[in-house]
């Protein structure tokens, strides 16, 4: 859990919110100056067990909605009253269920004193949220799928195929409900009392079977599948406003314009891009690295599936983004396998005294051997059969540092076969803007993405989603 304020410079001030794979994050930004003046952010602790075993992966909305209410009610009151408008983004692909009826709403207010203190959901009228990282849509039933009409191709974890998927599979569950939405779409939902849910252009990318050339659903498509196409959201333009707080929330004001929710990744790019030629990396949790293209028309045939994907950005442009499934969690899972090691052979040692040492043995000149890691846990989109391998084993390249130093190595490798640096080059790409805890934190990493790119690595005072959420509606 983090907290900062900083002293105001101004009351131009603007509220951001990421709702993230692992945590929220709120931020106060002063947008004359683009200074965050306030900010805050909680783990969520939301993964719950999935029906579907190791294919699913679902997470508590109430515990996410709960982390937002406790990080905005974390900040400068005084600040709070001043806030002009909220921009919301989070994480992308992803769907929630919810049942909205005009005397039984999904979230209820919570009062002292006759004055709303936040919003709580109603467990039993929503669904889990079903994340990107969901894989109960095989090879086999995403082919059994109707042809999209779109540059992008639709993958598990995305909001149309696991709809697609639950209609098939569980029809009953599906009749609870009667909106449907990313997280984002319904922090919106419960701020500004919508009856149904909107969606932003991105986010409908995002979900598959959507037209960015001509802006709309795949309408035929969906119904020659038999989609239940009334769960399918309105949709705005990514930036634009689209409702207001109908009462004071944590003291901002009643009547405060919201914006449509947004993609975490264009926000984070938006905060983090200081020139065009910049192209920016983000390691969290997955991994992405992506710049803006000058030159991509959308079309609307049937989409190829490559590992260089164009998203919507804003202003009608497009983001070229490598958008790989392995990042922060193929990191992690290799530090829990260390610390699980060590708890049966008797030697229970926290996580973080782990990541320390790891960091501290991989920076070491020795550490670099010939060991060779693909650490594709996870698969890849457009490739979901690969598996990790580890290859050039020797008996002299597997000391502990090593061994991690070859992982990292091997993560930028990943990206880069995705990715590689002719095609920034090309893009007269000059920098690389580093974001993400993950890259961040990480030494290792670091040095891994000069060696292999042979660009300057640089770190700037953005890279913040929520920032770039606040800094999307600004002009709204």
């Amino acid at each position: 859990m983090q907290f900062q304020i900083v002293a105001m410079a101004s009351k131009n001030l603007i509220l951001g919110v990421d709702l993230g794979t692992t945590s929220v994050k709120v931020v106060i930004v002063n947008v004359d100056t683009n200074e965050i003046v306030g900010k805050h952010s909680k783990d969520t602790q939301s993964n719950v067990p999935s029906d579907q075993g190791t294919d699913g992966n679902k997470q508590n909305v109430p515990k996410i909605i709960s982390a937002l209410n406790t990080c905005v009610a974390k900040l400068n009151k005084d600040m709070l009253r001043q806030v002009k408008k909220i921009g919301i983004c989070g994480q992308m692909h992803g769907v929630m269920l919810w049942r909205n009826e005009a005397d039984a709403k999904p979230w209820e207010r919570v009062e002292r004193d006759g004055s709303l203190i936040r919003y709580d959901v109603v467990q039993e009228k929503v669904s889990a949220l079903y994340t990107w990282q969901d894989n109960r849509c095989d090879a086999e039933f995403i082919a059994s799928l109707p042809k999209a009409r779109s540059h992008l191709p639709a993958y598990s974890g995305y909001g149309i195929t696991t709809l697609f998927w639950m209609a098939k599979h569980k029809p009953d569950k599906l009749a609870k409900y009667n909106c449907a939405g990313t997280i984002q779409d319904f922090a919106v939902a419960i701020l500004g009392n919508l009856d149904k849910p909107v969606m932003s252009t991105q986010s409908a990318a995002s979900w598959g079977y959507f037209d960015c050339k001509d802006h709309e659903w795949n309408l035929d498509s969906l119904k020659s599948g038999g989609f239940p196409i009334e769960f399918l959201p309105k949709l705005a333009k990514s930036g634009s406003i689209v409702t207001a707080l109908t009462d004071d929330w944590h003291t901002i004001p009643k009547g405060t314009p919201i914006g449509v929710a947004m993609g975490d990744l264009q926000c984070s790019v938006l905060a983090t891009i200081e020139n065009p030629l910049d192209a920016v990396l983000n390691v969290s949790t997955s991994a992405q690295l992506a710049f803006v293209a000058q030159d991509f028309t959308p079309t609307n045939d049937e989409p190829i599936v490559r590992p260089i994907e164009y998203f919507p950005y804003f202003d009608g442009k497009f983001l070229a983004v490598a958008a790989s499934l392995n990042g922060g969690n193929a990191l992690a899972t290799f530090v829990k396998m260390i610390q699980q090691w060590c708890m049966e052979l008797g030697f229970p040692v926290p996580q973080s005294k782990v990541w320390e040492k790891l960091l501290d043995l991989a920076i070491n000149d020795n550490a670099v051997s010939e060991l060779q890691i693909q650490p594709t846990l996870l698969g890849e989109r457009f490739l979901p059969e690969s598996n990790c391998c580890v290859n050039n084993i020797n008996i002299g390249n597997l000391g502990l540092g090593q061994v991690f130093r070859s992982l990292c190595r091997g993560l930028l490798q990943n990206l880069h076969s995705m990715m590689p640096k002719d095609i920034l080059i090309k893009a007269n790409i000059s920098r690389i803007v580093g974001n993400g805890s993950g890259l961040s934190r990480n030494k290792v990493l670091q040095t891994e993405v000069q060696q292999l790119y042979e660009l300057p690595l640089v770190f700037t005072s953005g890279g913040d989603a929520a920032k770039g959420a606040a800094m999307a509606v600004k002009d709204s």
